[in-house]
């Protein structure tokens, strides 16, 4: 099989500034022509955030396009003021912009990720520059029609770019930018804060501070401008999920959506939610000790966010952005080859070629409707399963290994 793919890859990485062109161009001409692709998101971004100025963000509810549910603004307030210049802007020209701003962050995620790999594996492989970056223009051309990047660029959603940001300024050697990148980013969609175990398990300490600052910044700034809003949205809405919309549809893909699809209600924050933490938890330790005791900064990143996604009560398909780099580092890191990397590489290929979420919600009576047949239920733990099994290929594939001489463990080397 990897004989296959390497054949496969040589010929097609000869074309791939075509092929990401025509991936493009195909993408930008279904944006232009194809009247489902609503943005439902970017709609929210957009028409929700003046609200903040207006003390009434909250209230605000996005009717179009969404006949089971009127979406809310669900972020933080600091997102509203990020968002805010978005409606400032013709629609046609947000609508663009952002799928132009989303296809360059993927190729930015792919591309960093590579020059990861590659730095990782320098003293075993030839580095080719030409060949890793024409590398990176074929897995963007591929990766932009992976499920969780498909539905990300179709809901206008933000996933690819804080991925973007976040990735970047984990694996910079300057703490202030490392820290800047976790605590802005938390500070739009909160999520992004867990990233701060990676710097506490590095030791990575003035990023872990610089990281807290600037999330405090981001929430101080918001309490300047709407005080109100923000008492609301930290006192009293930030721990109800069920606003933020169904906790049991196919779309989420964290434990606790695949839990409540299973027994058929809400599992909550109840005893099999804590079971399945626990379990979360434990992977997360054994895979990022191994990954730092290895040096293999890449894998490193991709234990947080994983274990992120997984504990989350609501992790939504296209937040699944991260096995992007995650199937790169299967593919060509330092566990390159070998049959677990392989097979879990193919887990996820699989995952998010056969577009199976979208089926499963095409299924379903009903957002909001738990009882499932016992098959789709099944299939409906897909994601959060294949993030487990990355979780235990890293922590097995890379227990016995220990970081090169000139790679030191706690704090990675600035990636060009």
């Amino acid at each position: 099989m990897l004989t296959n793919l390497r054949v496969i890859e040589t010929h097609a990485r000869r074309w791939a500034p075509w092929l990401l062109g025509l991936s493009v161009l195909v993408h930008f001409a279904l944006v232009a022509t194809n009247t489902q692709m609503t943005m439902i998101d970017l709609l929210v971004y957009r028409g929700a955030s003046p609200s903040l100025l207006h003390g009434n963000l909250y209230d605000w509810r996005q009717t179009q396009f969404t006949a089971q549910f009127a979406l809310p603004f669900t972020y933080p307030p600091f997102a509203a003021l990020v968002f805010l210049p978005l409606s400032w802007v013709p629609w046609v020209v947000v609508k663009f912009g952002w799928q132009l701003v989303s296809v360059v962050c993927l190729w930015w995620l792919v591309r960093l990720s590579l020059r990861l790999v590659a730095r990782d594996r320098a003293a075993s492989v030839t580095f080719d520059e030409d060949v890793w970056r024409r590398r990176a223009m074929l897995w963007t051309a591929v990766a932009l029609w992976f499920e969780p990047v498909r539905t990300t660029v179709n809901y206008g959603q933000i996933n690819l770019l804080l991925a973007g940001i976040v990735l970047a300024g984990m694996v910079s050697a300057r703490p202030v930018l490392s820290g800047l990148s976790v605590g802005v980013t938390a500070g739009i969609k909160l999520t992004p804060a867990l990233s701060g175990i990676y710097f506490l398990a590095t030791k990575r300490w003035a990023a872990a501070i610089w990281s807290f600052v600037a999330f405090a910044a981001t929430v101080g700034l918001a309490y300047a401008v709407s005080p109100a809003q923000s008492t609301l949205y930290w006192f009293h809405l930030i721990n109800d999920p069920t606003r933020i919309g169904p906790i049991a549809s196919a779309i989420n893909q964290s434990l606790r959506g695949a839990l409540s699809r299973t027994v058929g209600h809400d599992v909550g924050m109840g005893p099999l939610w804590i079971a399945a933490a626990v379990v979360a938890v434990a992977l997360l330790i054994y895979a990022l000790r191994a990954a730092v005791r290895a040096g293999d900064v890449l894998a490193g990143v991709l234990c947080v966010q994983f274990f992120t996604l997984l504990v989350s009560p609501i992790s939504w398909s296209h937040h699944w952005v991260w096995m992007v780099p995650a199937l790169l580092w299967l593919l060509y890191g330092r566990v390159a080859g070998q049959r677990a990397a392989l097979w879990t590489a193919t887990m996820w290929l699989v995952a998010v070629g056969s577009y199976l979420i979208s089926f499963l919600l095409a299924i379903q009576p009903s957002i909001w409707t738990i009882p499932h047949p016992w098959w789709a239920a099944l299939l409906g733990w897909v994601y959060p399963v294949c993030g487990m099994v990355t979780l235990i290929v890293i922590g097995a594939l890379l227990g016995k290994r220990r970081a090169p001489a000139e790679m030191p463990v706690a704090t990675p080397a600035a990636v060009r």
